[in-house]
Parts: C-alpha cells; structure tokens; sequence
C-alpha cells in the first residue's frame, strides 16, 4: 500500500497536480498617490490610468483612501489602504472611496 501511494504521489507531481501547481504566483500592481489625478497605477516608474497584463493580479494600495474596485461581473470589492486584494482575469474599474469628479478613472485588464 506504501509503494502505491508514494507512486501516486510522484505521478501527481509529474502531471503537474502537486501542492502550489495549480495556481501561478500574482504579480504586484500597485495604485499610488499622486497630483494631479490622485490615484495612478505605478509601473515601471510610470504613472498610467489603464493598465493590461495576465493574470493573477495582486493589486496593492497606496492611495490616501480606499478603493472601490468594480469587477466584471459587477461584483463590488474595497481595497483598504496599504492592503492588497487578488484579482482574476476580467476587466476592473477603480475608482477611490468618497472620490471627487475629476479624479482618476483606473481601467485594469487582466488576461
């Protein structure tokens, strides 16, 4: 019975079931504080309003407020300031809590 499951266990990992397989690791996009616009996303030192990228995305806060992050189902999820919230593929519309009218509208594309 020890041979069949040490077997199993080799042919999982070789299939590629084994633990921490079946999800890839989330890149980091971070939304920062910055004038004018107030909320951009940082990437590369660049400070954009749409962004694009695969997935999975771990969207990291640095903003002065919380987010409001409207997902592609109409789903509804707040990113607390300085915390981080994992996103699968679809496509996001960010806008800051209390926000006023000409701040920045965010557009993420996740493939």
């Amino acid at each position: 019975m020890k041979k069949l499951s040490t077997f199993l266990a080799v042919a999982a990992c070789a299939a590629g079931l084994g633990a921490g397989s079946a999800s890839a690791t989330p890149t980091t996009v971070t939304v920062a504080m910055k004038d004018p616009g107030c909320h951009w996303f940082l990437v590369s030192g660049k400070y954009l309003t749409k962004y694009a990228l695969a997935g999975p995305v771990s969207l990291k806060n640095f903003d002065e407020a919380s987010l409001r992050i409207v997902g592609p189902k109409g789903t509804v999820r707040i990113d607390r300031v300085g915390k981080s919230v994992l996103l699968a593929p679809g496509l996001y519309h960010i806008t800051m809590v209390g926000q006023a009218a000409d701040d920045n509208h965010l557009l993420l594309t996740v493939r």
